[in-house]
């Protein structure tokens, strides 16, 4: 049944609990592929990157990477799962054309990390535990373009592109329990648990794990149930989400959308269904296969995975620690709020903040300069922060400059445009630009006198006690210096020529 009227978020929740299950594919940044030693560099013309195995030659024979069974155990050990002792891939089989084998290497029913469990923390600071039924360890496929279209879709393409350069590429899949209880947050506990598994996943060093470039993306399921039944209703799957906004708007999206179908008197299909970024919709996509129907059985070409204990117990010793902790103790230490820290996170700043006073900034002007001017022009250039030109030593480098008095505020934020721009590192861009904050006190004397000499109204009144007009004369010479003077030592000087004592 086709509903295009969804019915209020509200209205939906009156009615029925959701139930969300979430999947995410994780793709490592091993140098080479899960089965064969092809390079997985970003980049490479199509087809550049691939083999008789990773293309399922007959006679080829895969070989584990073993950098990716150990990111595999990093993240189970992280998400507190048990890790399996013995483990072994199986061939989930189904034909698609980025497929290239007819076959993904996976696992099934054996995986190498299961029954763990991740605490996220909501914007009111409010703890939500989601449970993790497991993590696997799988291959990618290749990638299909769809030429033709108006969407970008197979459905009115003329044809389809395919490279099979991403095809073999190691990837972990996390895949929670059912999440129950969440009420009225299931989409903030989703988006919320996304953005977290992304921060360890980055501080586990496995992956960089950008979404905007599908090295991590989320398949929402979701379900309604009435208020005061057990048994779970008909369950929906949006494929490839790949934003946290996305994640969050998806799983409102099919609260509302599950809730006009069943109040019509309608049934949900399984299915997996498309999100659509420009008015956070989903479409339907194809009918969902139940795990039988992928014919799962056990790879014959691959040995089984049986970690040692002692190898599992180092590796557990290596676990950076836990990002929510990481976050609490810098936002004690630094002194900020949540609402501050939230900022923070959702500008990507977090880690830049950190290695700027790591670079010996002080963490109020890292800061600073992270949250004001350079998220500033992120937005404006539409890039994330991490994508300036720009380093964290580069802007400690500027603050150093303001501490030292060579610079102020306004010439920093001329020498970070600067750099932006490509003029070089901070020190260069102060020379070309001949931006040091004149500090000669025979210029900056001559350039008092001066303001004195053609504001003579406004010095008789900052003589008669108007104090507060000194801002002008502060001004005429901030302009004739080219903002290039200390406006603090320029209103002492003033002070001083006039014979007023401040306070």
């Amino acid at each position: 049944m086709t509903v295009t009227e969804l019915v209020s978020y509200e209205s939906a929740l009156a009615e029925y609990d959701p139930v969300m299950g979430l999947e995410v594919h994780v793709e490592l940044g091993t140098k080479t592929k899960m089965f064969c030693g092809c390079s997985t560099e970003l980049g490479a013309a199509p087809n550049s990157q691939t083999c008789p195995t990773c293309l399922g030659m007959p006679g080829s024979l895969p070989v584990v990477n073993a950098i990716g069974v150990e990111s595999a155990i990093k993240i189970g050990l992280a998400l507190n799962c048990e890790i399996a002792e013995w483990c072994r891939f199986a061939r989930k089989n189904y034909f698609y054309p980025d497929m290239p084998k007819n076959f993904q290497t996976s696992q099934y029913d054996e995986p190498i990390a299961f029954n763990g469990y991740l605490d996220v923390q909501l914007e009111d600071g409010e703890i939500f535990r989601v449970e993790i039924e497991r993590a696997h360890m799988e291959e990618d496929t290749g990638k299909s373009t769809h030429v033709g279209g108006a969407t970008g879709r197979i459905h009115g393409a003329s044809h389809s592109l395919l490279d099979y350069n991403r095809a073999g590429i190691p990837l972990i899949e996390i895949v929670t329990k059912p999440i129950e209880g969440a009420g009225e947050r299931a989409p903030e506990v989703a988006k919320a648990y996304v953005a977290e598994l992304r921060e360890l996943i980055k501080a586990l060093g496995v992956s960089e794990a950008r979404m905007e470039m599908g090295q991590m993306r989320c398949d929402v399921n979701l379900s309604l149930r009435p208020h005061g039944r057990e048994k779970f209703g008909t369950r929906s799957e949006t494929k490839n989400v790949n934003s946290l906004r996305s994640v969050e708007r998806a799983a409102r999206f099919e609260i509302q959308r599950h809730a006009a179908v069943l109040g019509s008197g309608g049934t949900i299909v399984q299915e997996t269904r498309h999100f659509h970024e420009e008015d956070g919709s989903t479409t339907s996509g194809r009918v969902k296969e139940e795990a039988e129907d992928y014919r799962y059985f056990p790879e014959p070409d691959l040995v089984p995975v049986a970690p040692p204990r002692e190898w599992v117990e180092e590796l557990r010793g290596t676990l950076p620690e836990l990002p929510r902790l990481r976050r609490n103790r810098l936002r004690e230490e630094w002194g900020v709020s949540e609402h501050d820290m939230q900022s923070i996170l959702n500008a990507g700043a977090l880690d830049l903040i950190v290695a700027t006073a790591d670079a010996g900034a002080p963490a109020d002007q890292a800061r600073k300069w992270w949250m004001g001017e350079l998220a500033r022009n992120a937005n404006e250039s539409g890039r994330a922060l991490d994508q300036l030109p720009i380093t964290p030593e580069q802007v400690a480098r500027v603050t150093a400059l303001v501490a030292s008095g060579d610079l102020n505020d306004k010439l920093a934020r001329q020498v970070i445009e600067g750099v932006l721009a490509g003029e070089g590192d901070p020190d260069t861009v102060v020379e070309k630009r001949g931006l040091k904050v004149v500090s000669d006190e025979g210029a900056l004397g001559t350039a008092v006198d001066e303001a004195i000499a053609g504001n003579a109204a406004v010095a008789d009144k900052i003589r008669g006690g108007k104090v507060a007009a000194v801002g002008a004369l502060v001004g005429a010479v901030m302009k004739a210096t080219r903002g290039q003077a200390d406006a603090a030592r320029v209103k002492e000087l003033i002070l001083e020529k006039l014979g007023v004592t401040e306070g």
